[in-house]
């Protein structure tokens, strides 16, 4: 019996049900997705324009069919929108990152950083309407341990930032260090990491952002 037919036989299986893109399709489709995805930016600037309803729960399903080491999904997706826990939030993640900018950081960092504009205030945690914060999932009471979970997770938070894209949302990802006060302010079990925490809305009306560029194609991309 060949491998796959054994695991066949020792765990169920359902058919495979392919989304099927004609051939002459499929660069078109890959082409109009890119151009979507091209005008994503960081957002450090929000509206309190309200979220619609249902765009946060579509955007988590979405980013909970991320592949995942054996299948463990070891990921959560913790969404503050109460404005005392976003303000205990913002004051949290203002103490690390001044320690940060005044002492943690290196010379090269602070340069490589100086373009971008940022600093140690974070006032888009409490202006954003939406905050999520997300867990890596470790060994725990009743939990299998994971593998491969930073891997994991970052896929699953790529998966979410598209979403929230594609449906018109801003987004920034902010990783203070370290983030164990995350932890106290969501209210989470030690097994437990934070690893993200994104703000989530529309930009405010003057909002602007760095004029950056991105790599061109043959800076990224190597055929063999």
């Amino acid at each position: 019996m060949s491998d796959s037919a054994s695991a066949a036989a020792s765990y169920p299986t359902v058919p495979l049900l392919p989304m099927t893109v004609p051939a002459h399709e499929a660069e078109a489709r890959s082409r109009s997705f890119h151009d979507v995805m091209a005008q994503r930016r960081t957002v450090r600037d929000y509206s309190t324009r309200p979220l619609p309803e249902g765009v946060i729960e579509w955007a988590v399903r979405t980013a909970a069919t991320a592949p995942s080491g054996a299948h463990v999904q070891p990921w959560r997706f913790v969404v503050i929108t109460d404005p005392e826990r976003k303000r205990r939030l913002r004051v949290a993640a203002e103490a690390e990152e001044r320690e940060f900018y005044a002492h943690r950081a290196s010379p090269e960092w602070l340069a490589a950083l100086a373009p971008i504009g940022t600093d140690w205030q974070k006032p888009f945690l409490e202006d954003a309407p939406a905050v999520i914060v997300v867990f890596e999932v470790h060994k725990g009471p009743g939990s299998p341990r994971p593998y491969y979970t930073k891997e994991s997770v970052g896929i699953s938070v790529g998966l979410l930032l598209a979403t929230l894209h594609q449906a018109g949302l801003a987004t920034l990802t902010h990783t203070p260090s370290p983030m164990k006060f995350l932890n106290e302010v969501c209210g989470r079990p030690p097994e437990e990491r934070a690893a993200y925490v994104i703000p989530v809305g529309y930009p405010a009306d003057d909002a602007r952002v760095p004029d950056l560029q991105r790599k061109e194609l043959d800076e990224v991309l190597i055929r063999l």
